[in-house]
């Protein structure tokens, strides 16, 4: 896999301002969320996701974005919780969601403190409850990979189409 095609992230970052055609307008083109770490965690992901793409008019994304952002975040606070979790402390790290508009593309990322890598399973069986989740992201997106941190911590990221031209935005 490649490295993240977006650096490291924090709170939201700052809007660039849309050029060229009509009126200008400013649209942000990179939103972040921190998870709660609670069970609202994926739903929390979910309804940023949806109410980002909305606002950046990406209706054309929103099924694949939020099926693709609902498997990253599940598996981060999957293995966040396993990676911290003691006997009585079912704590999960910090977990972030980060969507980011490029030319043509919209990333999806999520970011966790555990240091498990992804990966698929060779097989997986047509009862088993856990092992599709990446099979699905890597069926919707045209690439995924991770980014693996020092000293702890990944960004599993995914691209996906957005059916905009470069000018489009920018």
């Amino acid at each position: 896999m490649s490295a993240h095609p977006a650096p490291r992230f924090g709170p939201t970052a700052l809007p660039v301002e849309r050029a060229g055609r009509g009126p200008r307008r400013t649209a942000p083109r990179t939103a972040s969320l921190r998870l709660s770490g609670t069970g609202r965690g994926c739903a929390q992901a979910r309804e940023f996701t949806d109410r980002t793409l909305g606002h950046w008019e990406l209706d054309q994304c929103r099924d694949d974005a939020l099926t693709v952002i609902s498997e990253l975040a599940a598996n981060a606070m999957l293995h966040a919780r396993l990676c911290d979790a003691t006997d009585d402390d079912e704590a999960v790290s910090e977990v972030w969601v980060k969507l980011t508009l490029r030319s043509a593309h919209l990333v999806c990322a999520v970011t966790d403190q555990s240091d498990s890598l992804p990966r698929c399973p060779d097989t997986v069986g047509p009862l088993q409850e856990h092992g599709r989740g990446l099979l699905i992201v890597e069926a919707l997106s045209q690439h995924w990979g991770w980014t693996r941190y020092t000293p702890r911590g990944k960004t599993v990221w995914a691209m996906l189409p957005t059916g905009l031209s470069a000018e489009a935005c920018t």
